[in-house]
């Protein structure tokens, strides 16, 4: 499996590097595919720090990116600009797993980051990241007032939508409320 932003680990001592990553626009497509945003048009920036600690790696930095989510009321695209700083510590995947079945996990220790092999890949924390920034309601403007209507048909209605109008799976409720208002 290929990642996109792999750091190797003969390459990191206790006094760091700076690594810049270009975060492509097909990447967060691809990383973003079971969610409804995409990614907004330009290239992102990972820019981070990593540095090595006994068999733990420390990373911290920077991440941009420009992403597109649909509007929670109206579905028109709106416009998200991730500017977010990122920490984590990353271990060896063999040793949190030893350290798993000997007792449970601390909160901390949940937080933790694996890899495993010669190379620390960003592709899972970069991908987190993304996905924490988007809102849970976005929203194009506070005051959007969502969907409109569909337009009706003729003006003799009073505004009200013509029977043409209505979705044909509700006529039957249309009838009935014709009734009970005859019978009142």
């Amino acid at each position: 499996m290929s990642h996109e932003f792999p750091i190797p680990i003969a390459d990191l001592d206790v006094s760091g590097r700076e690594v810049k990553f270009p975060v492509r626009a097909a990447w967060i497509r691809g990383a973003l595919e079971e969610s409804d945003a995409t990614a907004a048009g330009n290239d992102g920036l990972l820019d981070v720090r990593v540095s090595k600690s006994g068999n733990d790696v420390v990373v911290r930095g920077h991440l941009t990116a420009d992403l597109s989510v649909p509007c929670a009321r109206c579905l028109e695209k709106v416009a998200l600009h991730i500017d977010q700083p990122l920490t984590a510590l990353m271990v060896p995947a063999s040793e949190l797993r030893s350290a798993a079945q000997e007792e449970d996990l601390s909160p901390e220790e949940l937080d933790v980051m694996t890899y495993s092999g010669d190379t620390v890949a960003l592709d899972e924390l970069v991908r987190d990241e993304l996905l924490l920034e988007i809102p849970m309601i976005p929203l194009c403007s506070e005051d959007c007032p969502g969907m409109s209507p569909p337009p009706t048909r003729g003006s003799d209605t009073g505004g009200q939508a013509s029977e043409s109008a209505i979705d044909p799976r509700l006529a039957p409720l249309l009838r009935l409320k014709k009734m009970t208002e005859k019978k009142e």
